[in-house]
């Protein structure tokens, strides 16, 4: 019972971040139409703003996570108005090639510029775990909790209770009908790709100070991205902050009970027998962006 409630909390702490990369993976498929196949880096990114603002530049800690995440906000902006925009009449084909070449930009940039040796990002929290009973957590796991809680939430308020969230509702259900309603059908876009961008590097800024940082650390997490959306269903945001928890719960309870060495392998052995069950996903319906 122990080892269950202590794989239970890692469950939790990890299944917040994979559910900040699914929830702007699939925002941005929902509303735009595009497999951000920049995904993956933009996790990377956020986790080396998250270094560069701590570490190199000496910000405090909790300073650096908005930087971060700020940071990610402008580089999903510049990718989709440099990248993006000039694409929108092109066949998904197109655009699929030149997302991937973003990715791999990006990830031979980052690392060209931090070679690919490991860094730490330090943090302010106790080196001492909080005792509850049997169950032992460190203190930047709550934090990364908290935080990962917190930034779902506020990515449910903006698509449910603001205006921003509301054109961004009415551009997913008829892009040309917005157009004509007066909404900046552009801009949308623009705004969608950003708060996506931003979401996948405050997953990597998150879980940056957890483990340690590396060019590559995006790829493994672009991969569970696209299956947490798979798995929720595509364009659900309720499903993919589930489908982010389900994958968590699966790697941890797979690497505790069966083996470690298995532990990624398991959630995608979940998915697939989903996915054999309901094909389009636990939680896909008419109206998926919200």
């Amino acid at each position: 019972m122990d080892q269950v409630l202590q794989h239970l909390v890692n469950t939790l702490v990890l299944g917040g971040a994979y559910a900040l990369l699914g929830i702007g993976l699939t925002l941005i498929f929902g509303i735009m139409n595009v497999v951000n196949f920049t995904h993956g880096a933009l996790y990377t990114f956020g986790a080396y703003a998250m270094y560069l603002a701590s570490a190199a530049l000496g910000l405090n800690f909790f300073l650096a996570l908005p930087v971060a995440i700020l940071a990610g906000l402008v580089l999903g902006s510049l990718i989709e108005l440099t990248l993006l925009r000039p694409l929108r009449r092109a066949d998904i084909d197109t655009t699929m090639l030149v997302m991937i070449g973003a990715g791999i930009i990006l990830q031979s940039g980052t690392l060209w510029t931090f070679t690919g040796v490991a860094k730490s990002i330090p943090n302010p929290f106790p080196e001492a775990p909080l005792q509850i009973g049997p169950v032992s957590i460190s203190w930047l796991r709550i934090f990364v909790f908290v935080a990962a809680l917190a930034l779902i939430a506020g990515t449910y308020a903006i698509i449910n209770g603001t205006k921003l969230g509301r054109a961004m509702r009415a551009t997913f259900q008829d892009s040309d009908t917005a157009a004509l309603m007066g909404i900046n059908v552009r801009l949308i876009y623009t705004a969608t790709f950003a708060i996506g961008s931003s979401l996948a590097a405050a997953a990597g800024a998150l879980l940056g100070p957890v483990y340690v940082v590396t060019p590559q650390m995006g790829d493994l997490a672009a991969v569970k991205a696209f299956a947490i959306v798979i798995l929720g269903g595509l364009g659900s945001i309720t499903g993919a902050t589930i489908g982010g928890f389900i994958l968590a719960l699966a790697e941890e309870y797979g690497a505790g009970y069966i083996s470690s060495g298995y532990r990624d392998a398991m959630g995608f052995i979940i998915i697939i027998a989903v996915l054999l069950a309901k094909p389009t996903g636990l939680f896909a319906r008419a109206e998926r962006v919200g």
